[in-house]
């Protein structure tokens, strides 16, 4: 058989999450290369598949593609895997398609389990259009600039976070984007699996009252809502208008109204600037 690079998704947790595709490309295949050798050795022994394993992380991932398509090259057929889910989604893997793609040797991807799909549809949030940021940083600047960045996107929002800074995390997104319907996935497919729906700042203290926080998680935030379309009540950028008729000054007034209606300065700024006021 000539060589080929195999990109395949294997389970997020339940071992039953493989396909049958899966299981023959890396069967067939004479390197598998993954993250942590040991993690991937559970799931080969579990299907009895004896595949040669290397290592292929993020801090060897530059010189190991390079040795990976030469042996394609060569004739080798090579799968990538990552510890969970689909390769390449917030995980390494990008270098050694590229150098795939630029040497043109034969590409498969076989599709599988994925984190970010599986939450969205649980969360009961729609999701027609959504935007998948991976891990939000874990410096509070840089953090906070991205989702003020984000505040105003017409999409549903989807992030991975690891237990030790979910609370903090949440406690972010509340306030840069208070009216957000939040669903915190945890342990997806797992024993544990868990669901825990509401505002971030309602899931954040769910999760602060318990003794530890464990699992992985992944977040779903509902899109924004249309700032004017609050039920039994004037239009926002009216609103304002009216706050400052009371006496109040024109930041004041934005900080009320914003706090009654559940919106961000930001998402009312641009309310009052599409209204020319």
């Amino acid at each position: 058989m000539s060589g080929q690079l195999a990109i395949v998704s294997t389970p997020i947790g339940n071992l039953e999450d493989i396909t049958l595709r899966a299981i023959r490309l890396l069967r067939e295949s004479s390197i598998i290369a993954c993250e942590d050798t040991r993690h991937t050795r559970k799931l080969l022994e579990h299907l009895g598949i004896t595949t040669r394993m290397v290592s292929y992380h993020e801090h060897n991932e530059a010189e190991r593609a390079q040795e990976l398509v030469a042996a394609i090259v060569a004739g080798a057929r090579v799968a990538l895997v990552t510890d969970a889910g689909t390769p390449l989604l917030s995980d390494p893997g990008y270098r050694l398609v590229r150098a795939a793609i630029d040497a043109g040797v034969s590409l498969q991807v076989a599709p599988g389990a994925s984190a970010v799909l599986t939450a969205i549809a649980g969360s009961g949030i729609g999701c027609s259009s959504f935007y998948f940021g991976g891990f939000l940083p874990a410096k509070r600047a840089q953090r906070e600039r991205i989702l003020t960045e984000l505040q105003c996107l017409d999409a549903a929002l989807v992030f991975y976070e690891a237990p030790h800074r979910v609370v903090e995390t949440l406690e972010a997104i509340q306030a840069a984007m208070p009216a957000r319907l939040v669903c915190a996935a945890r342990e997806l497919t797992k024993l544990h699996e868990e669901w825990l729906r509401g505002s971030a700042g309602d899931v954040a203290r769910q999760l602060t009252a318990r003794e530890s926080i464990r699992g992985e998680f992944t977040l779903v935030l509902s899109r924004p809502e249309a700032p004017t379309e609050s039920a039994g009540s004037i239009p926002a950028a009216e609103a304002v208008v009216q706050a400052i008729s009371t006496g109040l000054s024109r930041m004041d007034a934005i900080k009320q109204v914003a706090r009654e209606r559940g919106l961000s300065k930001r998402e009312l700024y641009q309310v009052l600037e599409d209204a020319k006021l």
